[in-house]
């Protein structure tokens, strides 16, 4: 699936350590969310997932049968031959996991790259790498989905990264239904979450109130 930017507008992420480590209730939430109009997922088992090596496998492949299914684009966490592997559509990676270069050299023409920026010299680095799709950007707010998240960025400083890409960027972090209008004022391209999704008593619901947002 080639990359379009309007992939980012409702992207959610997760893993089972988002969903009490419960496969079932997590494949259930995800086909939920693509049912009810999510643009793209990526598939992340970090911090706290108890899932081993061989069932992250047979989870990702699952979720890719999924995403073909409902015309979805299922991106994977920081593993570039598990993406090959499985069939996904792209790869993300954080400025901790696997060094961009690499992932270039295995994944440029094969999949969608998608690559976390946080600072301005790390989006004038990305600006030079033209094989990157698209940037995530974040936490914009205070988040409690990840354990190791760098410093909150804030709107203004969200603004000014997007201003400096070259590149299209989705904005991760603490997103809420009361603060994506504001989040959208910065120009981003898209929406990036966990809990606002995965957390919700009624996952259509609340991507139906996103959809009307980002329109």
């Amino acid at each position: 699936m080639n990359f379009n930017p309007k992939m980012l507008q409702i992207y959610l992420v997760g893993g089972t350590q988002d969903t009490h480590h419960d496969s079932y209730e997590f494949l259930a939430k995800v086909e939920e969310a693509m049912q009810g109009g999510i643009t793209a997922f990526q598939y992340r088992e970090k911090d706290s997932s108890t899932m081993t090596a061989d069932a992250q496998l047979v989870m990702a492949r699952r979720l890719v049968e999924m995403g073909n299914r409902y015309s979805i684009p299922v991106l994977i966490d920081d593993d570039v031959q598990m993406a090959l592997r499985v069939g996904a559509d792209g790869v993300h990676v954080g400025q901790d996991d696997e060094k961009i270069e690499q992932v270039i050299k295995e994944a440029a023409d094969k999949l969608i790259i998608g690559y976390s920026c946080n600072t301005a010299a790390e989006v004038e680095k990305a600006n030079q790498l033209s094989a990157i799709d698209y940037l995530g950007c974040g936490p914009v707010f205070e988040t409690t989905s990840k354990v190791d998240a760098d410093p909150v960025l804030g709107l203004t400083k969200l603004k000014e990264l997007n201003k400096l890409s070259t590149h299209p960027l989705v904005a991760i972090g603490g997103l809420s239904l009361e603060n994506i209008p504001e989040v959208l004022k910065t120009g981003v391209a898209g929406l990036s979450m966990i809990s606002l999704v995965l957390n919700s008593k009624n996952i259509t619901e609340t991507i139906e109130k996103i959809k009307t947002l980002v329109k």
